[in-house]
């Protein structure tokens, strides 16, 4: 959920320093309907947390970043879309390797005011053995700020690669420089 409130606020914020929301419609994304897809499967995968059988939300989790990685690839020359493609990756990478939860840090979840909500699927929770802990949900937005969370270098990074693109994108046009105003 934090991810998507900051993302979407990086998106918007050129406009308060003169660029055009507009120009992000005439982006074009190879592969719409598959970023729509991955989306849905994290979503799903999320949503139906302990409803179904670990295994099958997990291998969702896991399927979305393999759908999401494609559309990266895809579209990779946009601006900021190596940087996102590089924070999913690390994401990706790490949820893969323990099966399906990215691990987080008790410490981080306990700062967030977050607890784990026992043995059913999640897509962040502490780990007995986590692979590549150091990528996981290792840093807090603590509890008394609105939207306290957990989160990861490879969150970090998604967002920087979409003020990035947001920036480049949508950012005023420069004089004399053959942007488009």
């Amino acid at each position: 959920m934090i991810l998507t409130v900051l993302a979407t606020l990086l998106l918007l914020l050129p406009a308060a320093f003169g660029g055009k929301l507009s120009r992000l419609a005439e982006v074009e994304i190879a592969g719409r309907h598959w970023l729509l897809l991955g989306l849905l499967l994290q979503v799903v995968a999320i949503g139906l947390g302990s409803r179904v059988p670990r295994e099958v939300a997990a291998g969702l989790h896991i399927s979305s970043y393999l759908v999401l990685g494609a559309v990266i690839w895809a579209n990779r020359a946009l601006p900021g879309v190596p940087l996102i493609g590089l924070g999913g990756l690390g994401n990706g990478l790490t949820i893969a390797v323990n099966g399906g939860t990215l691990p987080a840090s008790a410490e981080a979840m306990a700062m967030a005011g977050l607890r784990n909500e026992g043995d059913g699927f999640s897509n962040s929770a502490p780990l007995a053995e986590p692979r590549l802990w150091f990528l996981g949900d290792v840093f807090a937005i603590p509890a008394p700020i609105p939207l306290a969370n957990v989160f990861s270098v490879g969150d970090v990074l998604i967002l920087a690669g979409v003020a990035l693109a947001s920036a480049r994108i949508c950012g005023p046009a420069r004089s004399g420089s053959g942007s488009r105003s």
